[in-house]
Order: C-alpha cells, then structure tokens, then sequence
C-alpha cells in the first residue's frame, strides 16, 4: 500500500511540476534564476572571504609568534651572559638563578618554536584555501556577468517569439473558422473568387455573342453589297435579272428588311 502511495505522490508531484513549467512566465523564472546566481555569488564571496580572513589571521599569529621567539632567544642570551658574569664574580646564588632562568625561557623557547612551525604550515595552507577561493570568485564573477549579458538577448529572443505566436494566433484565427454564424476569411475568399468568375464568364459569353451579331451584320451587309453590284453586271449585260432579287432576299437575314433594290436603267 506504501509503494502504491509513493507512486501516486512521484505522479502528482511530476504532473504538478509539468502544469507549472508550462503556465510559468519564461521572464520570471529567467529574473529568478539571474537571482539566484547572484545569491549564490554572494555566499561564494563571504566564504571567500571567511578562507581569506583565517589566512590573514594565521600570518598575524605567526607574526607574533616569530616576534616572542625572537624575544625569548634574546632573554635566554641575556640569562647565561649574566649567569656567567656572577660566575665570574663568585656569586654563586645569583649564576644558579640566572641558569634556573636561562633553562625555563628554554623550555619557553622550544615550545614556541613549535607554534612557529605549526603556524607556518597553517600559513602555507590557508593561503593556497585563499589562492583558490580568490580564483573561485573570479571565476564565479565572470560566469555570473555572462549570465547577466545573457539575460538581456534570452528576454530579447522572448520577446520574438511571443510576437510569432500571437502572428500565428491572428493567422490561425483568419484561417479557421470563426464559428457556426460567422465564416473564416478564406471561405468569404472563396465565395468571392467564386463569384467573381462567373461574372466574368457571363461577361466574356455577353460579349461573345455581341460580337457574333456584329459579324453577323456585317456579313449580311457585305452579301447585300455583293448582290447588288452582280445585279448591275447583270443588267449591263441584258441577262436574266430575275435570279438577282431572289439572291439578294437569301442573303438578308430574316431579322431584317430586305434592301429596296433599284430597277435596271437601259442602256443609253
């Protein structure tokens, strides 16, 4: 039962997070993780500064150390020269004193000898910890300055593609139908082109049959013309002229008045 509940919890959990990276605002979690990058250069930077902080603080005990060691080899000199000189002078009480102190700043000097060496390694080390942490935040600094200069051409690219969509959103919208009552711009497109042709087809027919007509007329007329002037030949030559008119009546559409044709002139 524990299984299967874990499993529901991992599903919910992966479900939530896909509906929440797909509703988020890309510029808010962009200007938050530009945050947090610099959040976390700023905790790179006080560690940084906590490494370098005990560096300095060794050197500054070392310092100290080396100036009591210095301190404690002088007196240590100082204490055998005068156990010598009251040596020399036969006061004993005074060389054994002198001895007793020389031997305790000795015991004093050897122990800050090992501080000293102690120190010193604890120098070397936290200096190479600053060494890093110094080029860590160097680092760090100039991967965060890229990010920032990144920031502006990802907001720039944001901004691009939140005006393709909305593009492809009106042109979506154009293209599709709007709904039941109200037609798509391509289907008023349609019914436009289509209507536009078939004007133009009635157009190009009314105009086909106009120019018949005309050519028509024309026709007749030139017949007319024709059967006249044979008619005349005829009647200067004094041949049956009787064919004529019922040539000229063949030629003369039924639509039309035959022409008045004029009665041949004898010869003079």
């Amino acid at each position: 039962m524990f299984k299967v509940l874990q499993k529901w919890w991992k599903y919910l959990t992966a479900r939530t997070s896909s509906s929440f990276e797909e509703r988020a605002d890309p510029k808010i979690q962009l200007e938050q993780a530009i945050g947090e990058a610099q959040n976390q250069h700023r905790r790179l930077k006080e560690q940084a500064a906590n490494v370098i902080a005990n560096q300095k603080q060794s050197e500054l005990r070392l310092n100290q150390k080396l100036t009591e060691l210095e301190k404690l080899n002088a007196n240590a000199r100082q204490a055998l020269i005068m156990a010598s000189d009251a040596q020399k002078s036969g006061d004993t009480a005074k060389s054994t004193q002198y001895t007793t102190a020389a031997e305790t700043i000795a015991n004093q000097l050897i122990q800050v000898e090992r501080d000293v060496e102690s120190l010193k390694s604890l120098v070397i080390e936290s200096t190479e910890a600053s060494d890093q942490a110094k080029a860590a935040v160097t680092q760090n600094s100039r991967l965060l300055q890229e990010k920032i200069s990144e920031k502006g051409k990802l907001l720039s690219q944001l901004d691009q593609a939140k005006m393709q969509e909305e593009m492809n959103s009106a042109m979506a919208q154009l293209n599709e139908s709007v709904g039941a009552d109200v037609p798509s711009l391509s289907e008023v497109q349609e019914k436009i082109q289509a209507r536009y042709a078939r004007a133009k087809a009635t157009a190009e027919l009314t105009e086909t049959s106009v120019q018949s007509r005309v050519l028509e007329v024309e026709t007749a007329t030139a017949n007319v013309e024709a059967q006249s002037r044979l008619s005349q030949l005829r009647a200067e030559l004094g041949l049956d002229a009787g064919a004529a008119p019922q040539a000229v009546e063949q030629a003369v559409p039924a639509d039309q008045p035959a022409p008045q044709v004029a009665a041949p002139q004898p010869p003079a």
